[in-house]
């Protein structure tokens, strides 16, 4: 093999690599929005579970990208370790679709029909839509489908060079001796193993491998160990993707690791032992394109066969080998690695812009709660209330910014403003709920109690209030636009309650019936209660925004209350409810 046959190689190795990856990222992100509905699909049941894994890796042609999301999901909270487990399985058996692709370039004959499925037939043609799409039309998809199909014609072009660098080496006796050392199953194991690990895609490596065996030097004797050892090598991706994670998502890594391992070791065995007592003809002959791709298949179908009913035990396995630890992971995360689907890093923001909301509902519960039976481990579950939706604010906001400068569709981009503005309302809900505390702690400090009528009227505003919110979480939890319709009457409701209530207060107050001190404490509490209201109404907003397209908030609320005429009635039952 000379040198310009080496250069040759490289150069259709790049390309192949190249094309690889250029198509499984342009995959990725045309199927991002669809990745979020399977996932949502699925069940806990094995089953659904290996399909989902193999359904999502033979779209974007990567079990180590789809294993990869996997770790981030489970990091997230998006998934348990068990669906991660079966998801794994069903990838590896995903990802034997590139080599039944590559597959194509050992078609031979000069039938019109035959002729029509070689690469070097088609593969011009996909390359000419793929520029025209790119190229030509301003729509992502389209652009996007472009990538994938250049991607394909780069990957087969440089499979196909590859092909014709080694065809020299069919008559090399160094060569031959080469492949015929990786017929000791232990060291094509270890070689496939490396290679992969190096490369980080088992596809990959099976494609190289095939492009080898058009030489017809390489016997399925020394094929069959390599194809093993791909399974092996190609965790690496998901190991070091799991570097820095919570433990269940270095489980999910680690199960990934096993399931191959124990694949591999099961069926190397079986391997070995029908080599050195049956010797079956077959792997003395020369392997071609098309039977590495069925051996590979097979392989991965026959490692999931064998632990797929397992995968409760290799759940045990995996959680002996990452035991848990004594640290309590309390704050939830989003990982880095959802960045690269945003639909499914929206979700995940969503969740934890719940939570927060969650945090923030019960820091305004437990201070209404204060004025009736304070105390000082109750003082403290609101402030730690308060706390968590600042660092939840923190997180968000810095993802949220992350996420915004990648290339959104719009669709995405309006529920990142959403969620942005959702989460600063509720974090100010959090900040006034320890504004109620500080009046409550105040009036305990100067020993001072409101009188039968104001805790009345406290029951009375604080019950509307918390009803905004309970409304305005619903309606953010669920994009409900019917319950943010119901929204803004009420708060049109608290709003005139605040008003009256400080008219009879003034009143009593020139009475010279209230201390001064008093006074002020009073008046706190409305305000602190009306601007929770104003809020609530803002996240409600936020949902009406979503649903129009739009982020005229306060336009869209003044149209709607000009226009809708159930406003005036909504308004009115509310009033009645609240004695407004």
């Amino acid at each position: 093999m000379d040198l310009f046959s080496i250069l040759n190689m490289i150069g259709g190795l790049s390309l192949f690599l190249f094309g690889m990856h250029v198509m499984g990222d342009a995959l990725e992100k045309r199927a991002g929005g669809k990745l979020k509905s399977i996932l949502e699909k699925m069940t806990t049941s094995k089953f659904s579970g290996f399909l989902t894994g193999c359904s999502v890796t033979a779209v974007i042609q990567s079990s180590s990208a789809t294993t990869v999301m996997v770790v981030g999901f489970v990091n997230s909270g998006l998934m348990s370790l068990r669906q991660a487990i079966n998801v794994i399985m069903g990838s590896n058996v995903g990802t034997t679709i590139t080599g039944w692709i590559l597959s194509l370039n050992g078609i031979s004959g000069d039938n019109p029909v035959v002729r029509l499925l070689k690469p070097e037939s088609f593969v011009p043609v996909i390359a000419l839509v793929g520029i025209f799409l790119l190229m030509g039309s301003q729509e992502k998809k389209k652009k996007e489908t472009g990538m994938i199909l250049l991607g394909f014609a780069t990957l087969m072009f440089g499979m196909e060079m590859m092909s014709d660098a080694v065809s020299v080496l069919a008559d090399d006796e160094g060569f031959r001796n080469l492949f015929l050392m990786f017929e000791n199953p232990i060291i094509g194991l270890l070689a496939g193993a490396v290679l992969t690990a190096v490369i980080q895609s088992s596809s990959a490596s099976v494609g190289i491998l095939q492009a080898f065996a058009a030489t017809g030097q390489i016997t399925y004797g020394a094929a069959i160990p390599i194809i093993m050892g791909d399974s092996i090598g190609t965790c690496v991706t998901a190991i070091l993707s799991s570097i820095g994670a919570k433990r269940d998502a270095k489980r999910a890594a680690m199960a990934h690791l096993a399931f191959n391992v124990i694949g591999a070791v099961v069926w190397i065995t079986v391997f070995c032992l029908i080599k050195w007592i049956m010797r079956p003809v077959l792997l003395e002959m020369p392997a071609s394109l098309l039977g590495i791709a069925v051996a590979n298949t097979a392989f991965k179908v026959l490692s999931t066969a064998i632990l797929l009913p397992a995968s409760e035990q290799l759940e045990v396995l995996v959680k002996r080998i990452v035991p848990d630890n004594d640290v309590r992971e309390v704050t939830p995360e989003i990982d880095e690695r959802l960045l690269a689907t945003p639909e499914l890093a929206l979700t995940r923001c969503k969740e934890v812009a719940l939570i927060l909301a969650d945090h923030s509902l019960q820091a305004f519960n437990k201070s209404i709660r204060a004025f009736s039976e304070y105390s000082d481990k109750l003082a403290s579950e609101i402030r730690q209330e308060e706390e968590k939706t600042d660092r939840l604010q923190d997180i968000l906001d810095s993802y949220l910014v992350k996420l915004s400068a990648r290339d959104l569709r719009s669709a995405d981009s309006e529920r990142v403003t959403e969620i942005m503005k959702v989460v600063g309302d509720y974090e100010r809900v959090g900040d006034h709920a320890i504004n109620l505390l500080e009046s409550c702690e105040e009036m305990i400090n100067k020993d001072m109690a409101f009188t039968d009528e104001y805790k009345y009227e406290f029951r009375v505003i604080s019950s509307a209030v918390s009803e905004v919110l309970d409304l305005s979480e619903k309606a953010f939890r669920n994009n409900d636009v019917e319950i943010s319709d119901k929204v803004e009457p009420l708060e049109d409701v608290v709003d005139t309650l605040k008003d009256e209530l400080r008219t009879r207060h003034i009143l009593r107050v020139k009475q010279g019936s209230v201390p001064v001190d008093v006074s002020f404490i009073w008046t706190d509490i409305l305000t602190d209660l009306e601007r929770i209201s104003d809020h609530a109404s803002n996240v409600a907003a936020c949902v009406l925004d979503l649903s129009e397209h739009t982020l005229r908030t306060h336009e869209v609320l003044r149209e709607r209350k000009k226009k809708d005429e159930e406003f005036d009635t909504m308004f009115q039952w509310y009033a009645h409810k609240y004695n407004a």
